[in-house]
């Protein structure tokens, strides 16, 4: 009876345990393929200072030098792959590059789609108005109004701040950021909304035309890498690692310079 009792229990076990440990071996590991090929692939969007070109046609900024550093401690080469925003999470989907490190807000609705790591840093929210256009705006409120035209950039943290925030605002969806500042100082939108620091930037450089109507203190979005689902090995190894080079400062000192400071400009081509 015994015998029999045992016989039942390893039975039972296997039902639930073979169907577990083959979904898994169904799932390909990004991390062993990264050190297989010695090629670490970097899915990203341009975003001020987040990812740029600079005087030489090279990509610099905050998310460069992450994907950098990561490939340096992982002992592989890196591989920029530049990808329109829109289209991002598809192409991780597709295996068309391993990870995305490009600004990307760590939301509930992407999360049914892809897998996230901790956060590596947080994005805050900026606004940029045009003087002549919105002198008279000081507020949220006063935005929040559907006479009110506000550019952002289509699946950007402004625009989902925008979307909650300025729900009777009429917003202008751009799928770069520079078209969206253009409409701005050409006065065809009030305001443009963005993560810090690239709105603080442009009122810099057009002080004639540009302020900040108001400090937007509502919003922090956790800003993570992202990784095809069911890839928990490569999750870990991202995990640990972000969680290593924020306990030695390096995240810090990369993002001071790259959204505290503006000697980083000297690097971009001269307008």
């Amino acid at each position: 009876m015994k015998i029999l009792r045992t016989f039942f229990i390893i039975l039972m076990l296997s039902l639930f345990v073979t169907p577990f440990a083959q979904a898994q071996a169904t799932i390909e590991s990004a991390i062993n393929s990264i050190v297989e090929r010695g090629v670490l692939r970097v899915g990203f969007s341009t975003f001020v200072p987040w990812a740029m070109q600079d005087k030489n046609g090279e990509y610099v900024g905050f998310e460069i030098d992450v994907a950098r550093k990561l490939a340096e401690d992982l002992g592989v080469e890196l591989q920029l792959v530049p990808t329109n925003w829109d289209g991002i999470i598809p192409a991780l989907l597709a295996n068309k590059f391993d990870v995305i490190i490009g600004g990307m807000g760590a939301t509930t609705k992407r999360n049914l789609t892809v897998n996230f790591t901790v956060p590596y840093d947080y994005s805050t929210m900026d606004i940029m108005a045009n003087k002549e256009k919105a002198g008279n705006l000081t507020s949220l409120a006063d935005f929040n109004n559907e006479s009110v035209v506000v550019a952002v950039r289509n699946g950007s943290a402004g625009a989902t701040f925008a979307k909650k925030y300025l729900p009777k605002a009429t917003l202008r969806l751009f799928n770069e950021e520079a078209p969206a500042i253009q409409e701005v100082l050409a006065g065809r939108a009030f305001a443009f909304v963005s993560s810090r620091p690239l709105p603080t930037l442009e009122i810099a450089k057009n002080p004639d035309k540009l302020f900040r109507p108001f400090e937007i203190t509502e919003y922090k979005e956790p800003i993570a890498f992202a990784v095809r689902k069911g890839d928990f090995d490569t999750l870990n190894v991202f995990n640990t690692w972000i969680i290593n080079v924020q306990s030695m400062g390096w995240l810090k000192e990369r993002a001071d310079y790259w959204f505290m400071g503006t000697t980083w400009q000297e690097l971009l081509p001269q307008k």
